[in-house]
């Protein structure tokens, strides 16, 4: 089995299996006994977790005493991180946000152009 942290994508190979509770992963530091790591872990049912008769674990992302844990080497998915960064991109295209790309003129805000309107109507005071 060749398993990857579910955050970052690192191999696991040099950890022993079963995962213990406090075990962190090598790069990221992200806790790996977690939900995000495990076979039973799916978005698709309730409480995301298909095994029926494990306890709820809230936080998906932290260590748990779950004793049904075990590892997937699937868990790690670039695609969400890209689909993540994407999404920030498209909020801050639409909201102005972010920071502003080198060589790209900047659009004036709404407070930008009230204030140069007022500027030209009444003169600039030094």
């Amino acid at each position: 089995m060749t398993l990857v942290c579910w955050k970052c994508g690192n191999s696991l190979a040099d950890l022993s299996l079963p995962l213990r509770r406090l075990d962190e992963c090598r790069q990221c530091h992200s806790e790996l006994h977690v939900c995000k790591l495990c076979e039973w872990y799916s978005v698709a049912v309730a409480k995301h977790c298909r095994e029926t008769v494990a306890e709820e674990v809230k936080d998906k992302e932290r260590a748990n005493f779950c004793d049904y844990f075990k590892p997937r080497e699937d868990a790690y998915s670039a695609v969400g991180t890209d689909a993540a960064s994407k999404a920030k991109s498209d909020l801050d295209a639409l909201f102005g946000g972010g920071a502003k790309q080198a060589g790209t003129p900047a659009e004036p805000t709404a407070a930008e152009k009230a204030r140069a309107e007022l500027e030209a109507l009444f003169g600039k005071k030094h």
